[in-house]
């Protein structure tokens, strides 16, 4: 067992990338940005201008807004600065009303809101609102390197925050690195107590799945799956019920429902795959509750991990990390030990690296789907003895070492990808 202060550090870093989040984290970064500047106003801005890197556009453009059956950034802004309160964080919007939403269109309408793409920053996680009155005073809100990670707030009078230059005890730098074998030994052997907390994001993110199933949200891919004529291609088993739970929260999610989700690492599609799959399969093996919180513990960590390395937003589609985290904690509960969970994660990095993130939106059930379908696979070949080997592609006999193999291509390789897929997606149907 590792000491109390490792594990307390391990369980901070935890509590800080696991919280609830209402709607794309991406959205609902800006409007948190918007709601803190309004609120250093002091006033409804007459005029706001949201400048962004690259990755917030590209994740917020084609996601639907929360309660709003709208999607974009514009609604998300307005709304940020009519109803928003930045002390809820990612669940920012949770105050709205149709009145509100009818207030929030009518002032896109009035062209009040101007959304321009930052430059000359290398930060892929950046957030600038500005917002002026009827008189030209002017406040200022930046939040980097996390969803909701100020570093700078101004008023019209006065500073009221500036970590641009300086550190703070909240930035990446502070936090406990981990590697496979630390997230291995904590996850199996810390006091049950002290990570029981870690079913919160089974409560949230099932009852996402369940509430989905009400609606029609997004394509609908959990309730496609659930229906006669998938079920005579899937059959009703453990795997399509692990798909359909899993696709369902996600509908919902990207579909702009007003439901709460447990998010990892700023992502509540990465949430929902590290915790869904694994919380189906555990009741439907009839695993114990121990096991089952050790399991979700391991497939969040081992997510926070490898996010450590390739960063809050990437040209590497989410769900590839979230569904490494969650072909761990199921090669958990099939019995699996540490060197049959590391051969999970090399069989992962085997089949999905490269897959593009090509921002938010309701089709990110089906990657979600084939992350989780591929989780299922990797598990099973490792409980068989089965691994990818060394000799093959970018998979080394080191697990750590396989990791940032993965990591390096999606934060590095594939800068150039980005930069092509915010093109593309920003020149549709131009000659």
């Amino acid at each position: 067992m590792q000491d109390k202060i490792s594990r307390d550090r391990i369980i901070s870093l935890i509590n800080k990338e696991v919280v609830p989040a209402i709607g794309c984290t991406e959205p609902m970064a800006v409007a948190l940005a918007t709601a803190r500047a309004t609120e250093a106003l002091g006033s409804r801005p007459a005029k706001i201008t949201a400048l962004l890197s690259a990755n917030i556009l590209k994740n917020a453009m084609g996601v639907g807004i929360p309660g709003t059956g709208m999607i974009g950034l514009p609604i998300a802004i307005a709304l940020g600065a009519l109803i928003g309160k930045s002390e809820y964080q990612l669940e920012v919007l949770r105050d709205l009303t149709p009145q509100t939403l009818e207030e929030g269109k009518q002032y896109i309408a009035e062209k009040r809101i101007d959304i321009k793409l930052k430059e000359d920053i290398t930060e892929k996680l950046y957030v600038e609102i500005i917002c002026n009155d009827e008189e030209g005073r002017e406040s200022k809100a930046i939040i980097s390197g996390g969803h909701t990670h100020f570093v700078f707030v101004s008023s019209p009078s006065a500073t009221l925050l500036d970590l641009k230059s300086g550190t703070t005890s909240n930035t990446e730098e502070d936090d406990i690195q981990l590697c496979m074998r630390m997230v291995y030994d904590f996850a199996t052997t810390a006091p049950l107590d002290e990570i029981s907390f870690i079913l919160k994001t089974k409560e949230y993110n099932m009852n996402a799945a369940r509430k989905a199933i009400l609606g029609n949200y997004g394509h609908n891919l959990g309730k496609t799956i659930d229906r006669p004529l998938a079920q005579g291609i899937f059959g009703k088993s453990i795997f399509s019920h692990i798909i359909a739970r899993t696709a369902s929260a996600c509908d919902a999610r990207m579909g702009g429902a007003l439901i709460p989700v447990m998010s990892n690492s700023g992502s509540g599609n990465q949430g929902i795959c590290a915790t869904n799959p694994v919380a189906v399969y555990a009741k439907e093996n009839e695993n114990t509750e121990e096991e089952l919180i050790r399991a979700l513990t391991l497939s969040h960590l081992t997510a926070i991990y490898i996010k450590q390395s390739l960063g809050k937003l990437s040209a590497l589609c989410g769900c590839v990390v979230a569904s490494i985290g969650s072909s761990c904690g199921i090669t958990y509960l099939m019995g699996g030990d540490y060197q049959r969970i590391c051969n999970s994660v090399k069989n992962m990095i085997a089949n999905l690296t490269g897959m593009i993130c090509d921002g938010a939106k309701p089709s990110c059930a089906l990657k979600i789907s084939s992350g989780v379908s591929t989780a299922i696979l990797s598990a099973l070949l490792s409980m068989e003895g089965k691994c990818v080997s060394s000799a093959e592609g970018i998979i080394d006999d080191d697990v750590d070492r396989s990791i940032h193999n993965l990591t390096s291509i999606g934060a590095d390789a594939m800068r150039n990808t980005d930069d092509m897929v915010l093109n593309i997606m920003t020149h549709k149907g131009q000659c």
